[in-house]
């Protein structure tokens, strides 16, 4: 036991409480608060891991409240599945959330590696580096058009492809174009692997488990999942599926990249919902900005909140373009991040050969497209 750490245990819930007391204390000392007297005895307990037990609708609130007042890690359990529930205390600073009794197990996991690092990072210290916890949590960014044809594979295999050759980072790309998948044929895969493969071990899902069923990009290493390609097989993946993926690819990898079909189902709807960024691909005419329009009212509709995590990615962009950047600018107010110029004289042929656009770190003979993605990327990472 690292009787040198602390683990908090934040809960109204005396039957759960003890429950999780019992399993965390086999690792680490551990103290319990209620709800409402926890804010008064953060700075006495200085826990190194907290634990929220969800009790109430005042969750959220409690998870800001708290991470307002101490860096350390916070998880939270729950007693039933809430997306929205989730997805907000992600928002508000919980690093990861599990469904109690059903992700028992994963939690025991999940809290064992945080206290490794907890002890990795103390060593790291006592032997004079500079160290600091990690939390852990990849960053999901997703692909999307409302309007086929805008180019959305393309580039978003392009930015994960660029983001691995010029970091250090673990990237993953998933494919989430179900019935036709796309991402096999610009990066010349032929496999017969697909992340459906992943169903029987989704309730324990790892890394090691994503590794064995992932492809390599033979040049950056970039590992991607692959789409089933199969309108029968994808009818039988489940909203609960794309969201345990999505959750497990966090704790290995640190952005995980989803390429996104144009349609929006459960699916889209879940995946969207977990993204830390939505990058819109739009083309520069008419057609285009009213699917965006359109797609902007559906996520009002379907409640999806892009305050903040929706940007706009301007594809093909050329002299011969119907309408200007200026114009887009002046017409939508989502953020326009960056623009990609059109080449398809040098991209075409090297899709067509499934070749992506950077092989190497720092390429110095580029096209145009990946000159403005690689640019885009750098200022990501800087």
């Amino acid at each position: 036991m690292l009787q040198e750490r602390k683990l908090l245990i934040v809960s109204d819930n005396s039957e759960l409480s003890d429950q999780i007391h019992f399993i965390s204390e086999q690792f680490i000392k551990v103290e319990t608060v209620n709800s409402h007297e926890v804010l008064k005895e953060l700075d006495r307990l200085a826990p190194d891991i907290i634990i929220i037990i969800k009790t109430d609708d005042s969750t959220v609130e409690l998870v800001q409240s708290i991470h307002a007042e101490n860096s350390s890690p916070i998880l939270l359990l729950t007693e039933s599945q809430d997306f929205i529930l989730l997805r907000d205390v992600i928002r508000a600073g919980a690093i990861d959330y599990f469904v109690i009794p059903d992700e028992i197990s994963l939690f025991e996991k999940r809290l064992q590696a945080i206290i490794k690092r907890l002890e990795t990072n103390e060593t790291d210290v006592k032997e004079g580096y500079n160290a600091s916890f990690k939390r852990g949590r990849g960053q999901v960014i997703s692909f999307y058009s409302a309007k086929g044809g805008s180019g959305k594979t393309f580039v978003a295999t392009s930015f994960a492809q660029t983001l691995k050759l010029e970091s250090t980072a673990q990237v993953l790309l998933i494919d989430l174009n179900l019935q036709f998948g796309g991402i096999e044929t610009y990066l010349s895969i032929e496999s017969t692997r697909s992340l459906i493969d992943l169903n029987p071990v989704i309730e324990e899902l790892n890394e090691s488990h994503i590794q064995n069923v992932s492809e390599k990009e033979s040049h950056s290493k970039l590992e991607i999942l692959l789409s089933p390609k199969d309108a029968e097989i994808a009818e039988s993946v489940t909203q609960g599926f794309v969201s345990k993926l999505i959750r497990a690819c966090r704790r290995s990898y640190d952005f995980i990249i989803l390429d996104l079909p144009s349609y929006v189902d459960d699916k889209t709807y879940i995946a969207l919902e977990e993204s830390d960024v939505i990058n819109y691909i739009l083309n520069l005419d008419t057609p285009s900005l009213r699917a965006f329009k359109d797609a902007e009212v559906l996520f009002q509709r379907l409640g999806i909140d892009v305050n903040e995590r929706l940007q706009i990615i301007v594809n093909k962009t050329g002299k011969e373009n119907e309408v200007t950047l200026k114009d887009i600018k002046d017409i939508v107010t989502v953020p326009v991040v960056t623009d990609i110029r059109y080449d398809k004289k040098t991209v075409q042929p090297m899709i067509n050969q499934g070749l992506p656009l950077q092989k190497k770190p720092n390429e110095k003979k580029l096209p145009h497209p990946a000159k403005d993605i690689r640019k885009w990327v750098l200022s990501k990472l800087s």
